[in-house]
This record gives structure tokens, sequence and C-alpha cells, in this order.
């Protein structure tokens, strides 16, 4: 759902989270969640590395934005376009390429 629309007191599926989409959602519940309050807690990067093993494919890492926004969101952040954590993810990438 576009971030502008979300409302937090009308989530009850996981299409109803910012930047979600039906593929996104069959993402989700493929990993494991039933509802978005599962995602509480949950590290967007260990998600993204699950759903790369479960497809047996590497995914676009825009994902990982994504996952990011959602993981954020259901920890009571303000809902944000994936894009807005971009930045955020490159320089997560690297520190974690370098072992830092």
């Amino acid at each position: 759902m576009n971030p502008t629309k979300v409302k937090r007191s009308q989530v009850t599926k996981f299409t109803d989270l910012p930047n979600v989409g039906t593929r996104t959602a069959d993402d989700l519940q493929l990993l494991g969640y039933r509802e978005p309050a599962d995602l509480q807690g949950q590290d967007p990067y260990e998600m993204y590395s699950r759903l790369c093993v479960l497809t047996n494919t590497k995914m676009d890492p825009c994902v990982i934005d994504v996952f990011i926004s959602i993981t954020r969101f259901a920890d009571g952040h303000v809902p944000k376009p994936w894009w807005h954590f971009t930045a955020q993810r490159k320089s997560e990438m690297l520190k974690r390429k370098c072992g830092q």
C-alpha cells in the first residue's frame, strides 16, 4: 500500500502495510509470517537472506528496503516509502561486507 494511505488502526493484512503488494505479501507468508504483528522486532536483512534461500534466487536488494520499511512500521515508526531506506541498506551492506 502507498505509505501515505496507511492507517495503523486499519492494518489487518500484509497488503495493508506500507509498500506491500500481493507479491511481497506472498513472500512474507513464505517466510512463515501470518499477520502484520509478526513483523515486530524482525531483522530485515535476515528476512531477505531467508527469502533468497527459500526461493533459491538472489532477490533484488530493494526487497531489503521494503523489509526495513515494514519492520520499522511494525515497531511503531511512521510509514515511509521503501526508497527512503535505500541509503541505510547500502551503508549496512557495506559494513557487513567489510566485517565492521
